[in-house]
């Protein structure tokens, strides 16, 4: 941008810098900004398995996904599991892969996660700690290495994990409200 487009950044001279004059729709729901997405207080943390924990950023009931991080510390495994609608990753920190697959997700990788696959994330011994965020549209199934269903998670039974986890650590049941759209 030219000086001559601006005099400073708060004194516009054009109709680039004017906020939008209009009220947002009435049905929208607000934004969500999550300051210190990674968290300092350990009790934000929702436990899934030894070594694992997720951190909620948003929990979509009307459209049945979530965002969260997921933190491995260590050596870790999260559940054999296979999704009926894509799911969206990117590495912050360290690194993992998948039992059933040749390639690792480094720090700064992105992986499509394709409906139907079923996998199992494995962080290995030599990462101190992985952080990865993950958008899971619909569902989590849990199978047992034949492919039987064996359990689930979604957006629902996410926020009641939040909830009791958030009760019993002293944060309150509500504090997972803050998250849900």
């Amino acid at each position: 941008m030219s000086s001559s487009e601006t005099t400073s950044p708060i004194t516009p001279v054009n109709d680039r810098w004017v906020p939008y004059r209009h009220p947002q729709p009435k049905d929208s729901p607000p934004e969500l900004v999550v300051p210190n997405a990674i968290p300092t207080d350990e009790r934000i943390w929702v436990p899934v398995e030894e070594n694992v924990w997720f951190r909620p950023l948003l929990l979509a009931t009307s459209r049945g996904y979530w965002m969260n991080l997921l933190r491995v510390r260590k050596s870790g495994v999260l559940s054999r599991h296979r999704h009926p609608q894509p799911v969206h990753a990117f590495v912050l920190k360290g690194e993992w892969r998948y039992l059933e697959h040749d390639w690792i997700a480094t720090e700064g990788s992105y992986a499509y996660e394709a409906p139907g696959e079923t996998h199992t994330l494995v962080v290995d011994p030599h990462v101190e700690e992985m952080i990865t965020l993950f958008q899971v549209n619909g569902a989590m199934i849990y199978v047992d290495p034949d492919g039987n269903a064996t359990g689930f998670d979604d957006v629902f039974t996410r926020i009641e994990k939040c909830r009791a986890h958030y009760a019993k650590n002293g944060l309150g049941a509500d504090y997972i409200d803050q998250f849900i759209r």
